[in-house]
C-alpha cells in the first residue's frame, strides 16, 4: 500500500475531510490533496 493509499484510508477511517486533516497538521487542504494524489510529499 502506497503512502497516498494509506493517507486516504486513515483519513477516512477517522472521518476527517482533507480540510480537517490539514488543520490538525498545520497545512492547507490543497497540501493534503497533493499528498493524496502523489504530487508532493512535502
Amino acid at each position: 500500500m502506497t503512502f497516498q493509499e494509506q493517507l486516504i484510508t486513515l483519513r477516512k477511517q477517522q472521518g476527517l475531510s482533507q480540510e480537517q486533516l490539514g488543520a490538525k497538521l498545520g497545512v492547507t487542504r490543497q497540501t493534503v490533496s497533493k499528498w493524496e494524489l502523489g504530487v508532493s510529499l512535502r
